[in-house]
């Protein structure tokens, strides 16, 4: 449904300062609910013409990825002994999000999908494999992590996990979509109530289309995740050689990402998928202020909200291996 005045500005007194927060140099911080609710209002309120494409904003070399069909079931354990993942193309090593350059741990993600879920497998270098956060969707991006983003034209969805197997995520909707003859119009979608983030950007950076609304209570459906650990992990005085995560999305819970194509995907369809890895300590074993960034490409700002910047995720009905 679309929201009236009078029941935005009551939405707007209800949310609590704590869920609502801004990107700065640490990812995320607090900030006073004052400052947005005249920018909450109008991105919620107003039916205003959206730009469907700022990729001139944003001038990076992006990688291409074939993801093939998985040859038989995937258990998901995180341990990637399937042959399918031995098979599956590797993605190269992620680069810094900024700058491009390698990081100091390789980290590579394959993907694979079948008739059920879209299947990622990532293998984590890691000398020290530790975790601290037990409870779903904690503030993940304060341990060790990897991320994975998958993009819509007009919405997105993030997913976060530590080496203990704690996820996190969220569904975000830009706030020009809340007009009429939209599909996020919907009561699904309606933010009176709910738990929200709000943000026009992280790290500094600001994006050109504006602010979006994180729905920290949404769960993606049917989402598998296991974690295995290649050495002893929260044991600080040994060496380890990483961890491997391995994630599975059913398809039925990509409704509000498919823009219309075909779930499960056709053969050259392309979805904008972003994969990544933020990591706290250094090359020398130090603690990080700000913790590294390392995506799939280089996004040119600290800022993993970026769909712009997405890898270009091309599926075939070819099998892997064959």
């Amino acid at each position: 449904m679309l929201l009236d005045e009078e029941t935005i500005w009551a939405m707007n007194a209800k949310l609590d300062t704590d869920t609502i927060k801004a990107g700065t140099g640490n990812r995320y911080s607090p900030v006073r609910i004052a400052g947005f609710i005249g920018l909450l209002t109008l991105g919620l309120s107003c039916a205003y013409p959206r730009q469907m494409d700022y990729s001139s904003h944003y001038n990076q070399e992006l990688a291409h990825y074939t993801c093939h069909r998985a040859s038989g079931p995937i258990s998901v354990d995180g341990r990637l002994n399937e042959t399918d993942w031995q098979r599956a193309p590797k993605s190269s090593p992620f680069v810094d999000i900024v700058t491009g350059k390698p990081g100091w741990y390789d980290t590579r993600v394959a993907m694979l999908w079948d008739d059920r879920c879209l299947y990622f497998g990532f293998t984590v270098e890691e000398p020290d494999v530790w975790a601290t956060l037990t409870d779903r969707d904690s503030k993940i991006w304060f341990d060790n992590d990897v991320e994975v983003f998958i993009a819509g034209k007009d919405a997105y969805y993030e997913l976060e996990v530590n080496a203990l197997n704690t996820i996190y995520e969220v569904f975000w909707i830009w706030k020009d979509m809340y007009r009429p003859g939209s599909p996020y119009n919907v009561p699904e979608w309606n933010p009176e109530g709910r738990n929200l983030m709000v943000i026009d950007g992280i790290g500094g950076h600001v994006h050109p289309r504006g602010w979006r609304n994180g729905y920290l209570d949404w769960d993606f459906p049917g989402l598998l995740h296991g974690v295995h650990v290649d050495g002893t992990l929260n044991k600080r005085d040994d060496v380890d050689r990483g961890w491997t995560v391995e994630l599975a999305f059913p398809w039925e819970g990509m409704k509000w990402l498919a823009d219309g194509r075909s779930l499960p995907p056709k053969e050259a369809d392309i979805w904008r998928i972003d994969c990544s890895r933020f990591e706290q300590v250094g090359p020398k074993g130090e603690k990080l202020e700000t913790a590294a960034g390392w995506t799939w490409n280089r996004h040119g700002h600290y800022d993993s909200h970026i769909p712009e910047t997405f890898t270009y995720v091309h599926f075939t009905e070819k099998i892997v291996g064959k």
